[in-house]
């Protein structure tokens, strides 16, 4: 089999990828594109990708062309994690896991990007302090959603969300967490400690340090 293809839009969630596949040891290439003045992927890469939404990350792995972020890991972890480390066979830790997978998305990006698109669309002629207020009314599900995550960091037995070592929730929660402090989607200048040390200590594993250096991945 040849190497994975990672296809990877930079300033985006395709970081996780790339970290879980060094995690993995996997050999895989990189395909890699800036966004275009509009902040989009450029269309020849959206059709060379072979993902028929366009999105990004995409990998392919033979005959196989993956795309959602949450899929991929889950792949990734079904047929190259023997050892079951990054999502364990214990019911419970193995529950837990696979919910922050899917509240990655389903829930923190969710929240946080529609206040990024309010930002983004919110016609330019109406009256003043109405951007204000919508940001403050969505603010309250990120915020309820970092303070879950601070508590659950809290109460884990180790450096990560499920323990001691990584798994895919953090593979996966990383950046749905980064994405939204670094941006103040919500945060409304509240702080959390937890999550902000948990950030620290991902980004300087190994693993997330070479993902970075092969993709050229920024924020």
């Amino acid at each position: 089999m040849p190497p994975i293809t990672l296809w990877f839009l930079q300033a985006s969630r395709c970081i996780r990828t790339a970290w879980l596949l060094e995690e993995l040891g996997l050999e895989y290439n990189v395909k890699s594109t800036g966004r275009t003045p509009a902040g989009k992927a450029p269309d020849d890469f959206k059709r060379q990708s072979g993902n028929p939404l366009g999105k990004f990350p995409t990998i392919q792995d033979g005959d196989l062309t993956i795309g959602e972020s949450g899929a991929i890991t889950e792949y990734l972890c079904e047929t190259y994690d023997k050892a079951s480390k990054y999502i364990p066979k214990d019911l419970v830790t193995r529950t837990k896991v696979l919910q922050w997978i899917h509240a990655s998305e389903a829930t923190f990006a969710l929240h946080g990007i529609a206040i990024l698109y309010t930002r983004w669309n919110l016609p330019k002629d109406v009256p003043a302090g109405t951007l204000e207020a919508m940001e403050k009314g969505l603010s309250v599900n990120v915020q309820n959603d970092l303070n879950w995550l601070e508590d659950e960091l809290s109460k884990s037995s180790g450096r990560f969300l499920c323990g001691d070592h990584v798994t895919a929730a953090d593979v996966m929660m990383q950046f749905s967490a980064e994405f939204i402090l670094a941006r103040e989607l919500g945060t409304q200048g509240k702080n959390w400690p937890k999550v902000e040390e948990w950030l620290q200590t991902c980004t300087n594993t190994e693993g997330y340090k070479r993902a970075v250096e092969k993709t050229g991945h920024k924020l």
